[in-house]
């Protein structure tokens, strides 16, 4: 059998006693590196696990409380012409019925954050400092989460001083029944953006009209809480404007901010 091995000088190298030289140690990995796949939100694990918890916490929270959410729609588009004279609800209604508006009230928080960061990552080109995309939702969810509670918190200072108490404990249920029905009305168009590749600008149309309807479905309900007599048109507009315009158009200048500060700019 002949011998086939490498004679000493083919095996040495130029570096051979060379104290630096380690070739036990390795190198790097073969190949050329390819380029890495995009992120997509599909295939984010924990915003997967959002979603699925939001739908199945309010699937659990409807089927557990599905009297009372229908008393309330009823309560909402119904009774809008007189303010109960009293709430003849037990404290377990009650407890349902917040939990219920609460949960919902955060679920919009969540999905409007999403529809925001889908917006603003629309054309791919954006770089920002937090490397996770669930960092920067979870900002933006506490952005409109505390747009909500400061708009609560005023119009709760201003009912109680013009209008009574009685009224203004009213007009915070109407108002945070109506943010909960834009959590509902937003999860399907998210749905479908995030897993069916809807176009961004099909959703924030959508948004758009949901915006809508709910600041209509607020007037309507300003009106027939506060403004049902004759001739108070301008009370009405003053009203909302402080109330309802200026903090939606901070909030959309606080987003800017934040998204500025947020993004590299090379």
């Amino acid at each position: 059998m002949n011998d086939i091995s490498l004679p000493q000088y083919y095996r040495e190298s130029f570096f051979a006693n060379d104290t630096l030289l380690h070739p036990e140690l390795p190198g790097g990995r073969p190949g050329v590196a390819g380029v890495s796949v995009p992120y997509t939100m599909r295939n984010d694990d924990v915003v997967t696990v959002m979603l699925l918890l939001c739908f199945v916490l309010a699937i659990a929270a409807f089927a557990h409380s599905r009297q009372t959410v229908v008393q309330q729609v009823k309560d909402f588009f119904l009774n809008t012409l007189y303010i109960p004279r009293a709430d003849k609800t037990s404290s377990g209604e009650a407890g349902k019925k917040s939990f219920f508006q609460i949960f919902l009230c955060l679920q919009t928080s969540l999905l409007l954050a999403i529809t925001y960061f889908l917006y603003i990552t629309r054309d791919g080109g954006e770089t920002f400092v937090l490397d996770s995309p669930c960092e920067m939702i979870g900002i933006f969810s506490g952005v409109f989460l505390a747009y909500f509670l400061v708009k609560l918190l005023a119009y709760k200072f201003v009912n109680l001083v013009f209008f009574g108490s009685k009224k203004s404990k009213h007009w915070t249920w109407a108002l945070t029944f109506i943010i909960a029905l834009e959590g509902v009305a937003l999860f399907p168009s998210v749905i479908l953006q995030v897993y069916f590749s809807l176009t961004v600008q099909i959703v924030v149309n959508y948004f758009f009209l949901i915006l809508l309807l709910a600041k209509l479905l607020t007037i309507f309900k300003c009106w027939a809480i506060f403004f049902r007599q004759i001739g108070v048109f301008l009370q009405i507009i003053l009203y909302l404007c402080a109330l309802e315009i200026v903090p939606l158009l901070s909030l959309g200048g606080i987003l800017v901010l934040i998204t500025d500060n947020l993004k590299v700019n090379f």
